[in-house]
């Protein structure tokens, strides 16, 4: 059965309203399954079975999807991307496909598909915030690719992974940017006429000493280029910069 593309969410709900209909999950990935027995074995975490051990004959737990879905997506990005990327080298396509199917990336994934809503959990591991749990998002979202692949095969899975890959790229050239700026920044200033050194310039610290939140603006030559905020004054800075970067268009794009 033909797929009928992702239908994703950016931005969860702040309550978690659990999700049992099988036909709502399909509705959610965008895809139908044939054999619907697999699509709940892979939303079926382990703790569930422990406290229903009548249904384990009929449904395992998601665990051996999980083995097979990473697997499965190891080689479903590499492929993409060394199609993509011809020019790019072995070290930078390994960085880049890491990246993409690290644990908190595919976390964020499962719940753009709201798999945490779909997550078939015991009472126990419910309790405990087994639905925001990352290694049980990242975990469904792997087993559900497994299942993918054994109801449908490897071009499904390719067909349903493919509306991630810019969402994932996008995060991850936006965090190698915020963790480089400073030094960038620095880069850039230094190949100037005068070699201004960037300064950064502390405008508020707010919020009590365990949750204070920064402000920190950045200028070069006395001209202020940027300003950004951040849970240190560190991380302020690097935003800072980044801002800077973005404003001076000198922010590299997936280079080595």
């Amino acid at each position: 059965m033909a797929n009928n593309g992702l239908k994703v969410t950016i931005i969860p709900p702040p309550e978690i309203e659990p999700m049992s209909e099988p036909q709502d999950i399909e509705e959610r990935l965008g895809i139908s399954f044939i054999n619907k027995k697999l699509l709940l074995q892979a939303l079926t975490h382990r703790s569930y079975i422990n406290e229903n051990r009548d249904l384990a004959h009929e449904v395992g737990d998601n665990e051996r999807l999980e083995f097979l879905g990473d697997a499965i997506l190891e080689f479903v990005v590499g492929d993409w991307l060394y199609q993509q990327y011809t020019d790019l080298r072995e070290g930078r396509l390994t960085r880049m496909r890491s990246a993409l199917v690290r644990t908190e990336m595919l976390a964020e994934f499962a719940v753009m598909c709201c798999l945490n809503a779909a997550l078939r959990l015991g009472r126990g591991e419910e309790s405990n915030g087994g639905r925001t749990r990352i290694s049980n998002l990242c975990g469904t979202f792997e087993a559900v690719i497994g299942a993918i692949y054994l109801d449908q095969g490897v071009e499904a899975v390719r067909e349903f992974f493919y509306p991630f890959y810019e969402i994932g790229l996008t995060k991850i050239l936006r965090e190698v940017s915020l963790k480089d700026a400073k030094s960038r920044l620095q880069e850039w200033s230094q190949s100037q006429p005068g070699h201004a050194t960037p300064r950064y310039l502390l405008l508020s610290a707010l919020g009590p000493d365990h949750q204070k939140n920064f402000t920190v603006e950045v200028t070069v030559g006395n001209v202020p280029l940027g300003w950004g905020t951040g849970s240190s004054k560190r991380r302020a800075e690097q935003a800072a910069a980044l801002m800077a970067l973005e404003t001076l268009d000198v922010v590299d794009k997936l280079t080595d």
